[in-house]
């Protein structure tokens, strides 16, 4: 009798111990602040068509869930790759890179890769390239995402035909008004500008349409996107649904708080599922 209670006590005391040291990394909840499980997340993202990743771009958890979301998605449908990171004019050098025509070290030499590309973005390419997926540069390249920054949107127009190829076709559609478009001015402070705004939706515009060319019936695409692009379903999916509001849409955004037990009221219905990590996780650069 005394050997069961011993036993029975133990249980307890170890089970409370391992309690007290439970510190999850990060928590995933649903865009009402319900904890959700990360097998429920994919079983309903896989209905998904089009899925923006929306990722912390120095968080290293942000970029080993969207290595696991993409393998696992995978393994249920075919998928499409897409990134932010990738600029439209590099699409060559990437599929040159797919295809096994220029290896590692030769396509930072004809493509524009960003810094942490080596650690965060290179195993996504070649989880690609290994299963032979399609991985499509969506983003407008950065010096005409510039230009609009300087001169408004009509500064595009004096471009040459293959530039405008790797541009949302002109005019796009433009609302200032949007939430998230009015928070870019507002966080910018004086460093604010309607020009400012009108450059980040250039890249959403580009982005979305890259998406939607790319995009075929019965696969899924997931594109993998700074969550500001993302939020509030906002952004690069605002553009998604002027074209295509009948495709089925799924976002993931990704945020950090010193307590990750509860949600932060600031953070809910950021996106279907939010990712929300330790503040003190260490950042990859």
């Amino acid at each position: 009798m005394r050997k069961k209670l011993f036993f029975l006590l133990f249980l307890i005391v170890t089970s409370l111990v391992g309690f007290s040291q439970n510190k999850p990394a990060y928590v995933i909840y649903n865009a009402k602040g319900k904890q959700v499980g990360y097998q429920k997340m994919i079983a309903d993202l896989a209905k998904k068509d089009i899925i923006l990743f929306g990722e912390s771009h120095n968080n290293p958890i942000s970029h080993w869930l969207e290595y696991e979301v993409t393998a696992d998605l995978a393994k249920q449908k075919p998928m499409v790759l897409g990134a932010e990171m990738m600029e439209a004019d590099n699409q060559e050098a990437v599929d040159k890179y797919l295809k096994g025509e220029i290896d590692e070290e030769q396509l930072p030499k004809e493509a524009r890769l960003w810094p942490n590309y080596a650690t965060d973005y290179a195993p996504l390419l070649n989880f690609a390239k290994e299963n032979k997926l399609v991985f499509i540069a969506t983003n407008i390249p950065r010096k005409y995402a510039s230009l609009v920054f300087k001169n408004d949107f009509q500064a595009l127009d004096s471009l040459s035909e293959k530039e405008k190829s790797w541009i949302a076709p002109l005019p796009i559609k433009f609302d200032p008004d949007l939430p998230t478009y009015q928070n870019i001015s507002k966080m910018m402070g004086e460093h604010g500008s309607p020009l400012l705004v009108k450059a980040q939706a250039i890249k959403d515009a580009t982005m979305a349409y890259f998406i939607l060319k790319n995009y075929k019936d019965g696969s899924g695409f997931i594109h993998f996107n700074g969550s500001y692009h993302s939020d509030d379903y906002e952004g690069i999916l605002w553009y998604l649904k002027q074209a295509k509001p009948d495709l089925k849409y799924g976002t993931i955004s990704t945020v950090s708080q010193d307590d990750n037990s509860k949600l932060d009221k600031e953070n809910l219905n950021k996106a279907d599922y939010i990712i929300c990590v330790d503040a003190k996780m260490t950042t990859t650069y």
